[in-house]
């Protein structure tokens, strides 16, 4: 495995101490920390209520709001760390490449990169276009800081999307849907155009490491890396065409003195090789039984999950049951994170996820 010691020395410096992020670097902790993937959404009404008067680029692009929609999220729903509000997608812009939300479609690139020319002409020296996100996180961080009624500070996540996942929205145009997800033109340029793919890769880390950087110094304590549609690849071409590129991103991140999550969909068959990425913690989704996937990236890794987000829509019991259940397959061991598989879908009950985090807070307890 990686060595980890820059991201611990810089915590017992100061640079974190809250009960999340000790967790993150499987040091000991009182109580199992909790947050949700997409804590902040449509489920919930306050959120709706911003919604009404702000598109979602709006509201990620204005500091003040997409920091009150952080904040609210997490004193509503208890938890121990605060990721803010961003988009995936952010980074296009400065890099050249236009993008909207359609309404039943998500994200559409008007102009998608198809050629090794397209590449060549995406721009790298733009970063600072995204200090609107560092902002944001500035004001979360200031609004947070000092100890809670626990005694423990909240901890602040920010986070990119992963070199794979960026590549697939930048050449498909968009969101791929339902069974069309084969993501066939980023495949062809994978498979077919060394050149174009190497330099989107390196282009897009770059892009990614600035990011990252303004949102270490805004006062993120750890940033999660996003590659969603990973699960996508065979592991031979994971590693042929990924690792390497993931590896540098998440090493460059965490040498700014922070623990990196990396998180993916449906990677149960590519978690050893993700591990190899020398990140802190590894996403497990539902899919892959907890001590399954913590076995697979191995003890020097912690782990963050697993809750299928529909089990929030269960009867209180079974829902209870499944808290329980991922609780004990972590049986105690310092470096587990509770969180779910995924993120929170529209319609959950608001109060299915309090008690979760209630649940987590009395059953968790070391």
């Amino acid at each position: 495995m990686v060595d980890r010691s820059a991201t611990e020395l810089a915590v017992e410096a100061g640079a974190g101490s809250s009960r999340f992020v000790r967790a993150c670097l499987r040091q000991p902790v009182d109580r199992t920390p909790v947050w949700f993937l997409r804590q902040a959404g449509r489920y919930m009404p306050e959120y709706m209520a911003v919604r009404k008067h702000h598109t979602l680029l709006d509201i990620c692009r204005t500091p003040e709001i997409a920091a009150e929609v952080t904040i609210t999220a997490a004193e509503r729903l208890g938890v121990d760390a605060a990721i803010i509000f961003a988009d995936l997608l952010l980074p296009l812009t400065p890099m050249g490449l236009d993008f909207e939300f359609v309404a039943g479609e998500g994200p559409v690139v008007h102009t998608p990169i198809r050629s090794l020319e397209h590449v060549q002409a995406l721009r790298v020296d733009r970063v600072e276009e995204l200090g609107y996100v560092a902002k944001a996180i500035e004001k979360v961080a200031t609004h947070f800081a000092g100890p809670r009624a626990d005694g423990d500070t909240l901890g602040i996540i920010g986070f990119c999307g992963a070199p794979w996942t960026l590549a697939a929205y930048m050449i498909e145009g968009g969101k791929q849907s339902g069974g069309d997800r084969n993501y066939i033109e980023t495949k062809k340029m994978m498979y077919s155009n060394g050149a174009a793919w190497s330099l989107l890769m390196e282009k897009i880390v770059t892009v990614l490491v600035a990011y990252a950087q303004q949102q270490v110094e805004a006062g993120a304590d750890v940033i999660q890396v996003f590659d969603s549609w990973v699960g996508k690849l065979s592991v031979h071409d994971y590693r042929q065409y990924c690792l390497g590129w993931s590896t540098e991103l998440v090493q460059r991140i965490k040498a700014l003195g922070v623990p990196v999550i990396y998180f993916g969909v449906e990677t149960a068959s590519l978690l050893p090789a993700m591990s190899e990425t020398g990140a802190d913690v590894m996403g497990l989704d539902w899919r892959v039984p907890l001590e399954v996937g913590w076995k697979a990236v191995g003890p020097g890794c912690a782990v963050q999950g697993n809750l299928d987000p529909i089990a929030l829509f269960a009867p209180e019991d079974v829902l209870k049951e499944q808290v329980r259940e991922v609780l004990r397959a972590a049986d105690g061991r310092p470096g587990h994170i509770f969180n779910l598989g995924h993120g929170i879908v529209p319609t959950t009950p608001v109060e299915s996820v309090i008690r979760v985090v209630e649940w987590v807070k009395e059953l968790g307890a070391r």
